[in-house]
């Protein structure tokens, strides 16, 4: 597939998707939101890409919607008239795409992600960001309450009353304050953090794909259930891991051989 607004490349098992539309920061049209679930698709369908890595082109990760001379607005009206009528909206259906991708994500926040670009980094499993990073809920400021899954995400990685705080006031989160408050995972001295997100999708990668599917998956249905049936999850996510018996070979006898193992995914 060919891609006007995003650019989409793979450094061995792992897929690096970069919005390209640095001259507005990365803001998201109508054309890009559609990309995006677009590349998601072509990523899950994939079974040699075992992580992604989303960043952004330029100076910044994600300013939000584009609300430049009615973009998005204009972008939106031209969608058929069943995505118009969609509950989710094109924002909620992207955040469904990201969070719900059977495979690892991470953000590399190189700086400002705001909005409904703020909330693309969230629905990553990880972020990393360098010194500039910085987010902003920003919502508030436009007479809007949260999108694009953010009211999910934020609530769970920092705490309902830090939400509250970010939310209400829509103020600037520096990278350090980002870092502690678990907005990003890790702080990198690198201006570009893109690089170390790909070395950590490398990392990933080379565990057993099956096997981290599957803790993906295990993860994210127990954030919403009780202990009992968080237990009988897991328990068949063990299962699914299970399903690629020369990677369960490998790792039993690599680790008898004392050696890196190489897991193939079958």
């Amino acid at each position: 597939m060919t891609y006007e607004n995003l650019t989409l490349t793979r450094d061995g098992h792992v897929a690096v998707v970069v919005l390209n539309r640095p001259d507005k920061l990365n803001a998201l049209n109508g054309a890009l939101s559609r990309e995006l679930l677009g590349v998601m698709d072509e990523l899950r369908a994939d079974d040699a890409v075992r992580s992604v890595v989303i960043a952004g082109a330029g100076r910044g990760f994600c300013s939000g919607a584009d609300l430049t001379d009615g973009g998005t607005r204009r972008d939106l009206s031209e969608q058929s008239q069943g995505e118009r009528l969609d509950e989710m909206g094109w924002v909620g259906r992207q955040a469904v795409a990201v969070y719900r991708l059977d495979k690892p994500t991470v953000a590399a926040i190189n700086g400002v992600a705001a909005g409904a670009g703020m909330s693309l980094a969230l629905a990553c499993d990880l972020r990393i960001g360098g010194p500039a990073a910085r987010f902003r809920t920003v919502f508030a400021e436009r007479s809007l309450s949260p999108d694009s899954g953010m009211s999910y995400f934020l609530t769970r990685i920092i705490g309902y009353s830090r939400a509250c705080d970010l939310v209400f006031t829509s103020r600037d989160v520096d990278a350090a304050e980002a870092y502690r408050l678990g907005l990003l995972d890790r702080l990198v001295d690198d201006a570009d953090p893109l690089g170390a997100a790909v070395d950590l999708g490398h990392q990933m990668s080379a565990l057993p794909p099956l096997a981290v599917r599957s803790g993906k998956r295990v993860l994210q249905h127990n954030l919403e259930v009780d202990l009992e049936d968080a237990l009988r999850y897991e328990t068949a996510g063990l299962g699914y891991a299970r399903r690629a018996p020369n990677d369960v070979r490998e790792a039993g006898l690599s680790f008898r051989e004392r050696r890196s193992p190489t897991f193939t995914g079958t």
